[in-house]
């Protein structure tokens, strides 16, 4: 099973977070606000356009630079890990009891929200 590397779900992270698309220097500058380490230019671009590549990111010239925005939401990308654990022969009910064994009562709670919501719009 294959999630992102570390600095591949950073990039990802900055990219959900903004709400236009964004250059390799904006995420550059993004991630590190937050590192003690600064990381070079060249490595973000690199990665940056690997994702792109993998097909999680488009980019659309804006002058000298490209600008990248996320082609699947946070969302997707998690629900795309949980369809790659079905594939594994997983047992799902056992794997779902599990999950919500882990949740916290606000978790709880959204979930049977949104299973009702999901209950309501099949009777439609």
């Amino acid at each position: 099973m294959r999630g992102f590397a570390e600095l591949e779900q950073a990039i990802m992270n900055v990219v959900w977070g903004a709400e236009e698309p964004v250059t390799v220097r904006t995420v550059l500058e993004r991630l590190n606000d937050h590192r003690p380490q600064p990381l070079a230019y060249n490595m973000v671009h690199t990665v940056t356009e690997i994702l792109h590549r993998k097909g999680w990111l488009t980019r659309a010239k804006d002058g000298p630079a490209f600008r990248y925005r996320a082609t699947k939401s946070r969302e997707e990308y998690a629900a795309s890990l949980i369809a790659q654990v079905w594939e594994t022969g997983a047992d799902r009910a056992a794997t779902l009891l599990r999950l919500i064994d882990e949740m916290d009562a606000d978790e709880a709670a959204d979930l049977r929200a949104a299973l009702a919501v999901r209950s309501e719009e099949g009777r439609a």
